[in-house]
């Protein structure tokens, strides 16, 4: 499956965060770049190194006004007890039916010790405010990955 393409406008969405409300990319439209991090599955140990880096990150993303979002297929019951452990300072969407990873591209075969399944391919997307693709992270290491995001920001300017 394709991701977008840079420069186009960036797939549209509406999804529940942690707390059951509704997140919609159209709400940012205008008035702040957007980072949408999917990620396969909470509380599991490549995507909490992820989640957590971005957390320690948070105060930097604010400053350059960048709102961010991790999602993933988990039901939004499972996400509080994800931002509570972790004390994550950003909001979770649940993408449960994985229709937006599909739109975003980010939902294929995967092959996980000897075994190939359908699932959700670890992928950053930057999303400027005027709604297009900035960039598609999809090569990093979750233990580096917030610094990476902060190295791609800074060459887009943001």
């Amino acid at each position: 499956m394709a991701h977008p393409k840079i420069g186009n406008m960036a797939p549209a969405f509406s999804l529940q965060d942690q707390d059951g409300n509704k997140v919609s990319l159209k709400d940012f439209k205008g008035k702040q770049p957007v980072v949408l991090f999917f990620y396969p599955k909470a509380m599991t140990p490549g995507c909490t190194v992820q989640a957590c880096g971005i957390r320690d990150i948070r105060k930097e993303l604010d400053k350059r006004g960048v709102a961010v979002f991790g999602v993933s297929p988990d039901p939004v019951a499972r996400l509080p007890k994800f931002i509570e452990k972790q004390g994550l300072n950003f909001s979770l969407l649940s993408d449960e039916d994985h229709a937006i990873a599909e739109k975003y591209g980010c939902w294929g075969l995967k092959k996980f010790m000897g075994k190939e399944f359908m699932g959700l391919i670890r992928t950053t997307f930057i999303i400027g405010q005027d709604g297009r693709l900035l960039k598609v992270m999809d090569k990093f290491k979750t233990k580096t990955h917030h610094e990476d995001l902060l190295a791609e920001l800074d060459a887009l300017g943001v």
